[in-house]
């Protein structure tokens, strides 16, 4: 797993632009060498309603990039917990077992990207 809050670096023009007068800045998450070589399986906009959370899972062949968009939640990984807030990236491995629960008292939301090794993997619920 690795957190990369929100707060971490800063906004620069992007590649294309002028640094003098740039029409958009970027803020870089996550490099190629922290996603993994694979492809992209799915992209998804998730819901985390106020005090729900998922099951605790982990994937056998996936890695998932979660960046929380509003809201709040607490990401446990491996035992670890993670408490995101808006902007905040977490990058978790395959294998790593995960759940996220909402302990605000409104919606969080969430864009999770899945990069898949391609070996078939299966996601597994753990009790």
């Amino acid at each position: 797993m690795k957190h990369i809050p929100a707060s971490k670096g800063r906004f620069v023009p992007a590649s294309h632009e002028d640094a003098a007068r740039p029409g958009v800045l970027k803020r870089v998450i996550a490099t190629c060498s922290e996603i993994k070589l694979g492809q992209v399986m799915m992209v998804n906009w998730a819901r985390l309603p106020a005090g729900n959370s998922f099951r605790r899972h982990y994937h056998e062949d996936m890695q998932e990039i979660f960046i929380l968009v509003q809201g709040q939640a607490r990401l446990t990984v491996e035992g670890t917990n993670v408490d995101m807030s808006v902007g905040d990236t977490v990058i978790v491995d395959a294998c790593e077992i995960h759940e996220m629960l909402n302990p605000g008292d409104s919606d969080a939301e969430y864009i999770v990207f899945g990069v898949s090794s391609g070996h078939g993997g299966q996601t597994v619920v753990v009790p």
